[in-house]
């Protein structure tokens, strides 16, 4: 190691220590000098401390610096707890992560040692906003956030990643990632609805809604203008922007399996897309602001759903395996699923895209199944919001579909 190199690492140790220091010596500004065990200067000094102990020959006694530091380091973080009679373990668990990273600095990879400094600085600094969050924080959503954590982390690694069927179709690695990435978009709509607050406005929460199952926006959006008539402008804005939010979702779940299908997908989406957009931004504008209802949701991630998502889509890669023969089977295999949900023949048709079927065939079977799907979604307004919403809906979906169809056979 040149000793240019030497000056640069145990720079970069004392900088580590230097930017947590601020922000410790800023949590604590108000304290008279002398009375903070640990601010900006002992901050930079147990950084460069720690870069000098790196730069020193052996492990062992590394480890002998580091127990030399943290004892005494310690009982002056006790000694000023036992005083202020607050018994935070923060300021000394600081201290230690920065002489660890001063003294990785000088021994390992220095991007990797800036980058912890500036996540530990910030991870101190947002202390105020992490205890709001916790204090706001429901049982169902921390759950929800373990019971995807456990199927991302613990489940889908011991999954085999490769097909476990006679006839070659079902991967259960792959299933489940899908499983765990229509849970994960289902929890950020949640969350996005929980920020924005629950009566902020139903464009919003359809929106966010949309990003999970704009199928459940529409019937559960329809049953208020039957409460309220004098909502019917505003609701049927929601439902369309939570129709293009789907449709764009759709679309970004198949590119980002099969990026090849962009360009084919680019032209009926973006029709349709825009089509529906118009009547939105009518309804929208004639819409009262006046007694908007938020949409509230109960769960953020039902894992029963889920597991019903993840049997369907088995189902459909196994009769899509079948059918990838036939160009007809395909396509009323899409008609069909589509009525129920479009994701899983998406991603179905989107793997299958790269092993076995054209990319034309795996672009009409997915816009028949959103057309399907929007045939459904109709239903249901005329259904749930009766026929002056459902009618209205139908009309447009029709003239989406139309719009589409165009853009793709133009």
């Amino acid at each position: 190691m040149s000793e240019l190199e030497i000056l640069q690492r145990a720079g970069l140790a004392a900088a580590i220590g230097l930017l947590i220091g601020i922000e410790r010596g800023w949590q604590a500004r108000q304290a008279r000098d002398g009375a903070r065990v640990a601010g900006i200067r002992t901050f930079t000094l147990i950084g460069g401390l720690g870069g000098f102990c790196g730069l020193l020959p052996g492990t062992v006694t590394l480890g002998l610096c580091l127990a030399g530091f943290a004892i005494p380091f310690g009982a002056f973080e006790w000694r000023r707890a036992k005083e202020a009679d607050n018994f935070s373990a923060t300021g000394f668990i600081a201290g230690l992560l920065t002489f660890v990273l001063g003294a990785y600095a000088a021994r390992g990879s220095m991007v990797v040692a800036a980058a912890g400094g500036v996540i530990v600085a910030a991870i101190l600094a947002e202390r105020r906003v992490m205890h709001s969050f916790l204090r706001r924080l429901k049982w169902t959503e921390l759950r929800a956030a373990l019971v995807l954590l456990t199927m991302t982390v613990v489940l889908l690694p011991a999954l085999p990643d490769r097909t476990v069927d006679p006839w070659n179709a079902l991967n259960p690695h792959q299933i489940w990632l899908m499983t765990v990435l229509v849970g994960a978009v289902s929890y950020a709509g949640y969350i996005a609805v929980r920020i924005a607050g629950e009566r902020r406005g139903l464009l919003f929460a359809a929106v966010a809604g949309g990003l999970a199952t704009s199928t459940t926006v529409t019937w559960t959006f329809a049953r208020l203008v039957k409460r309220n008539p004098a909502a019917l402008a505003e609701v049927m804005a929601a439902i369309l922007a939570a129709w293009i939010v789907s449709l764009l979702r759709m679309t970004a779940i198949a590119v980002v399996i099969a990026p090849g299908l962009l360009g084919s997908l680019a032209a009926p989406i973006g029709a349709a897309s825009a089509l529906l957009l118009v009547p939105a931004a009518l309804a929208y504008r004639a819409a009262e602001k006046a007694g908007a209802q938020g949409l509230i949701l109960q769960d953020p991630f039902e894992l029963p759903l889920m597991l019903r998502f993840t049997a369907l889509l088995a189902a459909i890669m196994l009769l899509a395996k079948f059918l990838s023969g036939g160009q007809s089977g395909l396509f009323a295999l899409g008609g069909i699923s589509g009525l129920l949900d479009v994701d899983p023949i998406t991603l179905s048709m989107a793997r299958l895209a790269s092993t076995g079927v054209t990319p034309a065939i795996a672009v009409s079977t997915i816009l028949i199944a959103g057309a399907a799907n929007g045939l459904a979604k109709s239903v249901l307004a005329v259904a749930f919001g009766g026929w002056r919403l459902g009618g209205a809906l139908s009309a447009i979906a029709l003239l989406a579909f139309g719009a589409g169809a165009a853009a793709y056979f133009l």
